[in-house]
């Protein structure tokens, strides 16, 4: 089993009614990844384009059983 690993990102993309993100992760210009969760605490207001995310990866190989669970400026 894979351990849980915890990255830096930009959110690039917001999906608002199926509360999923599009991600680019800290330190890569290719590693995009879409179809993200995104927690519901957490305000669509503050899901903006160009923001700081934290994204929880929970297995490496599957971008969908991941969370982005933080964001701020």
């Amino acid at each position: 089993m894979a351990s849980t690993t915890i990255h830096q990102g930009t959110l690039k993309a917001f999906d608002g009614v199926n509360w999923l993100a599009t991600v680019q992760l800290t330190g890569s210009l290719q590693v995009w990844l879409s179809g993200v969760p995104v927690a519901r605490n957490i305000a669509s207001g503050e899901m903006v384009t160009s923001r700081r995310v934290a994204v929880a990866l929970f297995d490496p190989t599957n971008q969908a059983d991941a969370v982005v669970f933080a964001v701020w400026v």
